[in-house]
Order: C-alpha cells, then structure tokens, then sequence
C-alpha cells in the first residue's frame, strides 16, 4: 500500500507516541520535518534525518512515532517504528517500519475539526468589498467588531455561530487566534458566507459557513498544521483515559 500512494521526495511530519500519562520528555511533544527517501516494501520505508536548524535530530531506535504524508494523492497517516539510523551516500537515513495500517485523509484543505474558539466578525464596507474582488486587501481598520465563536475548522473555511446573522453570498471580516507549536498567531481573514440559518434550539443565534478568499498558502498550512496537532492532543488524552 505504501508504494501505491506515498513516493520518494514526498513531506512527511512525525511525533512521538507517548504511552504513559504525560510526555516523557520536550521531545516528545516536538513535531519533526523530514521526506520520504525511499519505499522498501509495503511495510518499510526511509526518510531523512530530521534537522533543527542546521542540527541533524538523532531520533532514537526502537521509538514509536505518528506520521502523516503530505503525498500528491492526498494526506495519508500512520504510525511506525524506527528500525535502524545509517549514512547512505552522503545521506542520514532513519529506517521505519509500519506498525498500523495507512488511511487517507479528506482532501487535506477541507478536513474539518471541531473546536470552540473566540472570533470577531463583522460585515465588510462597500469599498472593502470591491477591493476584495480586485485581489486586493484595503480593509478599513478600527470598525467594531462582533464577538463570535468558530464552532469548527478547516483549510478552507470556518463554522462559527454569532448573534446576527450575515446573508448568504456576503462578504465578513474574521479575526481570531490559534496556537501553532506554542506560538499564538493571529488571523486576518475575509470569507464569502455559503450558508446561515437559525439555530433550532437558540432562538436570535445564527449559524455561519464561510470560505476563505483573501487566505495565503503559508497560512492555510499553518490552520491544517494546527488541525493536526489538536489531533494528535486528542489522541493521546484517549490513550491516557
């Protein structure tokens, strides 16, 4: 399987899996950066040594990790062992060999996550809104904003709930905060509402689906980068329960 979706060349991120009640260490709460080097079965594969900078990371033999791989099929994960470290041609190599079966993600920009975060809205001015449609991004600052709450995620888009309701086909200021890597970064985005509605159960609250128009590719990386690590966060409190 892993010959007929993952190739050579290909961005991978791991961490380490942790099975007692906390991290053992800083470095098992690190995301590392590496490629695939090359496939050696259907259980096996190589990948380069990660680096920090200019260090080589030396990852330990027998270390369990999750991985996922940025293929040009789609986002795949898995977990795996590292076998063995060596120097091929100039090259630092980590062998792994797969210790769970490897599944494939939605496509990656549209992978939602649920959650429940702070936003400002509010709706853009006319000549917000022509500037937007001519790829521009001269947004009128110091308007007051509208406090929401983004009810889940994407690379694409958000969900958010606020006490007005935007119509559909409009345009919205969004401004909110996530944590990447243990940095708090900001967000500055315009989105194109898809869908509103009422709420059922809260009367005067609204339901909200936009997508994102003024996003950067850094950016949408970064909100697919923080998806996945509120995963893995996810995943480890359900091993430890």
């Amino acid at each position: 399987m892993l010959s007929k979706y993952i190739l050579p060349g290909e961005r991978i991120e791991l961490q380490a899996v942790v099975r007692g009640t906390k991290p053992e260490s800083d470095t098992d709460r690190k995301v590392y950066q590496s490629k695939v080097f090359d496939i050696l079965s259907e259980e096996r594969l190589e990948i380069t040594m990660p680096m920090d900078k200019t260090k080589l990371q030396l990852l330990p033999v027998g270390k369990e990790y999750d991985m996922y791989f940025y293929a040009k099929s789609g986002l795949y994960q898995c977990f795996a062992r590292i076998i063995d470290r060596y120097k091929s041609n100039n090259v630092y190599i980590l062998a792994l060999e797969l210790t769970s079966n490897l599944r494939k993600f939605q496509r990656r920009e549209y992978y939602r996550f649920s959650c429940a975060l702070e936003m400002e809205t509010r709706p853009l001015e006319e000549e917000e809104v022509s500037a937007v449609e001519k790829n521009g991004d001269n947004l009128v600052p110091g308007l007051p904003l509208q406090r929401s709450i983004v009810v889940d995620i994407s690379g694409g888009g958000i969900r958010f709930v606020a006490d007005r309701q935007y119509e559909v086909g409009s345009l919205v200021y969004c401004r909110y905060q996530l944590i990447i890597h243990g940095n708090v970064k900001e967000y500055n985005v315009v989105g194109k509402v898809l869908n509103s509605h009422e709420l059922e159960k809260r009367s005067g609250m609204y339901e909200h689906r936009i997508q994102y128009l003024n996003i950067t590719e850094a950016e949408r990386e970064e909100i697919i980068r923080y998806i996945f690590e509120e995963e893995r966060k996810s995943r480890q409190r359900e091993r430890e329960s």
